[in-house]
Protein backbone atom coordinates (compact mmCIF):
# COMPACT_ATOMS: atom_id res chain seq x y z
CA UNK A 1 0.00 0.00 0.00
CA UNK A 2 1.60 3.14 -0.62
CA UNK A 3 1.52 6.08 2.27
CA UNK A 4 -0.12 8.94 1.53
CA UNK A 5 2.88 11.12 1.91
CA UNK A 6 4.29 9.58 -1.27
CA UNK A 7 1.16 10.45 -3.65
CA UNK A 8 1.57 13.98 -2.05
CA UNK A 9 5.05 13.58 -2.84
CA UNK A 10 4.30 12.77 -6.41
CA UNK A 11 1.51 15.04 -6.75
CA UNK A 12 3.94 17.86 -6.35
CA UNK A 13 6.73 15.88 -8.87
CA UNK A 14 3.79 16.28 -11.93
CA UNK A 15 3.10 19.78 -10.65
CA UNK A 16 6.58 20.72 -11.07
CA UNK A 17 7.05 19.75 -14.45
CA UNK A 18 3.88 21.28 -15.59
CA UNK A 19 1.72 17.93 -15.59
CA UNK A 20 -1.49 19.50 -13.35
CA UNK A 21 -3.83 16.88 -14.95
CA UNK A 22 -1.43 14.00 -13.91
CA UNK A 23 -1.34 15.25 -10.77
CA UNK A 24 -5.35 15.57 -10.91
CA UNK A 25 -5.47 11.44 -11.88
CA UNK A 26 -3.15 10.57 -9.34
CA UNK A 27 -4.70 12.48 -6.40
CA UNK A 28 -8.68 10.48 -8.21
CA UNK A 29 -7.36 7.72 -7.75
CA UNK A 30 -4.92 7.38 -5.15
CA UNK A 31 -5.80 9.45 -2.70
CA UNK A 32 -9.19 10.91 -3.39
CA UNK A 33 -11.38 13.48 -1.45
CA UNK A 34 -13.98 12.31 0.41
CA UNK A 35 -16.28 15.11 2.04
CA UNK A 36 -16.85 14.62 5.81
CA UNK A 37 -20.54 14.66 6.67
CA UNK A 38 -21.27 16.82 9.12
CA UNK A 39 -24.52 15.68 10.10
CA UNK A 40 -25.47 16.60 13.91
CA UNK A 41 -26.18 13.63 15.86
CA UNK A 42 -28.10 13.83 19.47
CA UNK A 43 -28.85 11.10 22.25
CA UNK A 44 -30.96 11.57 25.12
CA UNK A 45 -29.95 10.60 28.59
CA UNK A 46 -31.62 7.39 28.70
CA UNK A 47 -29.96 6.20 25.32
CA UNK A 48 -26.48 7.19 26.69
CA UNK A 49 -27.29 5.81 29.97
CA UNK A 50 -27.66 2.06 28.27
CA UNK A 51 -24.66 2.72 26.62
CA UNK A 52 -22.53 3.81 29.55
CA UNK A 53 -23.92 0.64 31.30
CA UNK A 54 -23.43 -1.87 28.68
CA UNK A 55 -19.86 -0.55 28.63
CA UNK A 56 -19.22 -0.34 31.79
CA UNK A 57 -18.22 3.19 32.64
CA UNK A 58 -15.19 2.50 30.43
CA UNK A 59 -13.24 4.56 27.99
CA UNK A 60 -13.57 1.69 24.87
CA UNK A 61 -10.42 3.41 22.78
CA UNK A 62 -8.68 3.62 26.15
CA UNK A 63 -9.89 1.14 28.81
CA UNK A 64 -9.88 4.17 31.16
CA UNK A 65 -12.85 4.45 34.26
CA UNK A 66 -15.00 7.41 33.15
CA UNK A 67 -17.97 8.60 36.19
CA UNK A 68 -21.53 9.24 35.24
CA UNK A 69 -22.33 12.92 33.99
CA UNK A 70 -24.46 14.10 36.71
CA UNK A 71 -21.75 13.25 39.05
CA UNK A 72 -19.54 15.69 37.82
CA UNK A 73 -22.03 18.20 37.60
CA UNK A 74 -23.09 18.35 40.99
CA UNK A 75 -20.05 18.00 42.25
CA UNK A 76 -19.86 22.07 40.33
CA UNK A 77 -22.77 22.73 42.01
CA UNK A 78 -21.66 22.02 45.41
CA UNK A 79 -17.65 23.46 45.04
CA UNK A 80 -18.08 25.72 41.98
CA UNK A 81 -14.61 27.27 42.88
CA UNK A 82 -12.87 24.23 43.40
CA UNK A 83 -14.89 22.54 40.43
CA UNK A 84 -15.92 24.87 37.84
CA UNK A 85 -18.01 23.67 34.79
CA UNK A 86 -18.63 26.35 31.89
CA UNK A 87 -21.93 25.73 29.78
CA UNK A 88 -19.40 26.00 26.44
CA UNK A 89 -16.76 23.55 28.05
CA UNK A 90 -14.22 26.46 27.61
CA UNK A 91 -11.04 24.25 28.63
CA UNK A 92 -9.67 27.75 30.29
CA UNK A 93 -13.21 27.54 32.86
CA UNK A 94 -14.09 23.73 33.25
CA UNK A 95 -12.40 21.32 35.28
CA UNK A 96 -10.38 19.13 33.50
CA UNK A 97 -12.20 15.97 34.76
CA UNK A 98 -15.27 17.01 32.08
CA UNK A 99 -12.75 16.34 29.66
CA UNK A 100 -11.36 13.49 30.86
CA UNK A 101 -13.36 11.67 33.44
CA UNK A 102 -17.10 12.74 31.21
CA UNK A 103 -18.62 9.97 29.04
CA UNK A 104 -20.25 10.41 25.77
CA UNK A 105 -21.35 7.83 22.79
CA UNK A 106 -19.03 8.06 19.83
CA UNK A 107 -19.44 5.71 16.54
CA UNK A 108 -16.65 2.94 16.12
CA UNK A 109 -17.04 3.80 12.22
CA UNK A 110 -18.00 7.28 11.85
CA UNK A 111 -21.22 8.04 9.78
CA UNK A 112 -19.57 10.06 7.38
CA UNK A 113 -16.73 7.46 6.64
CA UNK A 114 -20.32 4.85 6.53
CA UNK A 115 -20.80 3.45 9.82
CA UNK A 116 -24.06 3.04 11.14
CA UNK A 117 -25.86 5.65 13.56
CA UNK A 118 -27.61 2.41 15.86
CA UNK A 119 -26.08 0.99 19.36
CA UNK A 120 -24.19 -1.66 17.79
CA UNK A 121 -21.55 1.19 16.14
CA UNK A 122 -21.85 3.24 19.84
CA UNK A 123 -18.96 3.11 22.62
CA UNK A 124 -18.73 4.99 25.55
CA UNK A 125 -15.44 7.07 25.44
CA UNK A 126 -14.36 10.37 26.96
CA UNK A 127 -14.83 13.62 25.26
CA UNK A 128 -11.68 13.71 24.97
CA UNK A 129 -10.80 11.01 23.26
CA UNK A 130 -14.32 11.66 21.38
CA UNK A 131 -12.78 14.94 20.31
CA UNK A 132 -9.58 13.50 19.19
CA UNK A 133 -10.80 10.61 17.07
CA UNK A 134 -13.06 12.62 15.26
CA UNK A 135 -14.15 11.19 11.82
CA UNK A 136 -10.63 8.98 11.84
CA UNK A 137 -11.01 5.33 11.87
CA UNK A 138 -9.73 3.12 14.78
CA UNK A 139 -6.89 1.98 12.61
CA UNK A 140 -6.17 5.39 11.26
CA UNK A 141 -5.12 6.48 14.70
CA UNK A 142 -3.38 3.31 15.59
CA UNK A 143 -6.00 2.76 18.28
CA UNK A 144 -7.81 -0.10 19.59
CA UNK A 145 -11.27 -1.12 20.91
CA UNK A 146 -10.52 -1.94 24.51
CA UNK A 147 -13.36 -4.63 26.37
CA UNK A 148 -16.29 -3.16 28.30
CA UNK A 149 -16.44 -2.92 31.81
CA UNK A 150 -17.65 -4.86 34.64
CA UNK A 151 -20.24 -3.02 36.59
CA UNK A 152 -19.31 -4.89 39.52
CA UNK A 153 -15.82 -3.37 39.81
CA UNK A 154 -16.75 0.50 38.46
CA UNK A 155 -20.21 1.65 38.27
CA UNK A 156 -19.04 5.22 36.87
CA UNK A 157 -20.51 6.68 40.72
CA UNK A 158 -23.65 5.73 39.47
CA UNK A 159 -24.43 3.90 42.50
CA UNK A 160 -23.10 6.66 44.56
CA UNK A 161 -25.53 9.54 42.36
CA UNK A 162 -28.52 7.24 43.03
CA UNK A 163 -28.24 6.97 47.03
CA UNK A 164 -27.23 10.94 47.35
CA UNK A 165 -30.23 11.94 45.27
CA UNK A 166 -32.84 9.63 47.50
CA UNK A 167 -30.76 11.21 50.92
CA UNK A 168 -30.82 14.78 49.38
CA UNK A 169 -34.02 14.75 46.98
CA UNK A 170 -33.06 18.52 46.60
CA UNK A 171 -30.68 17.51 44.08
CA UNK A 172 -33.62 16.65 41.84
CA UNK A 173 -34.67 20.60 41.40
CA UNK A 174 -31.93 20.82 38.95
CA UNK A 175 -33.51 19.59 35.66
CA UNK A 176 -30.29 17.88 34.57
CA UNK A 177 -29.57 15.83 37.51
CA UNK A 178 -33.46 14.60 37.17
CA UNK A 179 -33.17 13.82 33.95
CA UNK A 180 -30.05 11.44 34.45
CA UNK A 181 -32.02 10.02 37.76
CA UNK A 182 -34.98 8.79 35.39
CA UNK A 183 -32.79 7.89 32.51
CA UNK A 184 -31.14 5.47 35.15
CA UNK A 185 -34.40 4.62 36.48
CA UNK A 186 -35.82 3.39 32.66
CA UNK A 187 -32.45 1.37 32.06
CA UNK A 188 -32.91 -0.61 35.26
CA UNK A 189 -36.15 -1.97 34.48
Amino acid sequence: MTKNHAVIAEVCDAVGNGLLDDARIVLQQRYPFTPVNREKRQYNDYQKTCVFLRDGFVDRYSGEKLVFPPVLRLLSKLMPEEFPFHKNWKISECHAAYWQLFPSIDHIVPVARGGANEESNWVCTSQLRNSAKSNWLLEELGWRLHDPGDLRDWDGLLGWFMNYALRNPETLDDAYSHSWYNAVKKARM
